[in-house]
């Protein structure tokens, strides 16, 4: 039973899936079966990969600071005009 990695073309979302035989792959996160079957890079180890899964993860990691940075200053807003 093979795992394969896929993009979801609706919504963006990279996922890994284990297909039996006869499975269909769906998103899971909007249900979509348009899918996009990515390459894995899991047999290949360089020094080239590790650098693109390190960028992927830094820029991963970056979006998830900003988001947060988000809440907290709309949170701060919030308190400040209750206080008044």
């Amino acid at each position: 039973m093979p795992i394969y990695e896929y993009e979801c073309r609706s919504c963006h979302h990279q996922f890994e899936q284990l297909l039996r035989t006869g499975d269909t792959a769906a998103c899971p996160r909007c249900k979509s079966a348009d899918l996009e079957r990515l390459l894995s890079h899991v047999a290949v180890s360089s020094e080239n990969t590790r650098q693109l899964s390190f960028n992927k993860a830094r820029q991963a990691a970056k979006k998830v600071q900003r988001d947060k940075d988000v809440a907290q200053a709309e949170y701060e807003k919030k308190h400040r005009e209750e206080g008044h």
